[in-house]
């Protein structure tokens, strides 16, 4: 008898196929597991804009999440995309009733495009909530802002905010370093009672970066359910969105922010 490796993404659904479940459920497949999808949000986009948002009401993120624990189970989540507060208390208490393993929390707030996906009143409710229950957080230097209050601009206080983030109650902060100025683009891993691990890398000249968050967490997750550690799993993580991003740098698909390119191990190359 086999068994799947099985990965649920909560999050919102991306009609341009960049980010969002769409990316995740890519991420999934591409790092050898089955992917599930629990919607949070429709939204009308592309690699320019988002037009519009759509909420799912709590109670059928809720049911769709259960429909999954119930028959299937799940070795690990991710979550990105919540809307409003009632979502995230939603997922939340079912997240915690299932005794859901390997929870990657993606808090996501705002789209490459600068579009405003999560409302101001919910950011309590994910550091009360969600962040608690969660094996890690991915944020961006402007989510971290918000979420700790802290000022973040270089590294000393990458490191600061990412523990601030930790005293919420989660087991692990990566926070990602894209948004500093400069050649480099570090992220920083915290850990409770551990030295900060400095995860280095140069910044890719490419526009194709329209779902590299969603990319990063979900593929975390995925490394995650196949057992590895998680300084392990965000190290072998950030090097698949590495090569995904080369491999999708000369690509044309719209006219704004394409996407990276998930399967680049298994497509036939051009």
């Amino acid at each position: 008898m086999k068994f799947y490796l099985r990965t649920l993404t909560i999050a919102g659904s991306d009609s341009g196929g960049g980010a969002g479940i769409q990316a995740d459920l890519k991420t999934f497949s591409a790092l050898g597991c089955f992917g599930m999808s629990a919607i949070t949000a429709i939204t009308a986009q592309n690699t320019c804009a988002v037009m519009a948002i759509h909420p799912v009401p709590a109670a059928m993120v809720g049911a769709q999440i259960q429909a999954v624990l119930d028959d299937i189970g799940v070795d690990a989540v991710k979550i990105g995309m919540l809307n409003t507060p009632e979502v995230i208390v939603e997922v939340a208490q079912r997240l915690a009733a299932g005794d859901c393993p390997n929870i990657v929390l993606d808090p996501v707030m705002v789209a490459k495009s600068g579009d405003q996906l999560l409302q101001e009143e919910a950011v309590t409710a994910l550091r009360q909530h969600l962040i608690p229950i969660s094996t890690i957080i991915t944020p961006n230097i402007p989510e971290a802002e918000v979420l700790s209050g802290l000022p973040v601009g270089n590294r000393s206080q990458m490191e600061t905010a990412a523990r601030a983030l930790l005293e919420l109650g989660g087991r692990a902060v990566l926070l990602k370093g894209g948004h500093l100025r400069g050649e480099d683009s570090p992220d920083c891993l915290v850990t409770a009672g551990a030295d900060p691990i400095w995860l280095e890398g140069n910044r890719l000249a490419t526009p194709n970066t329209h779902g590299t968050g969603c990319t990063l967490s979900s593929a975390i997750a995925a490394h995650l359910a196949h057992g590895l550690t998680i300084a392990g799993a965000v190290s072998a993580a950030k090097e698949y969105l590495r090569r995904a991003i080369i491999a999708g740098a000369d690509y044309r698909l719209g006219q704004g922010h394409g996407p990276v390119h998930h399967f680049f191990a298994s497509w036939p190359q051009p």
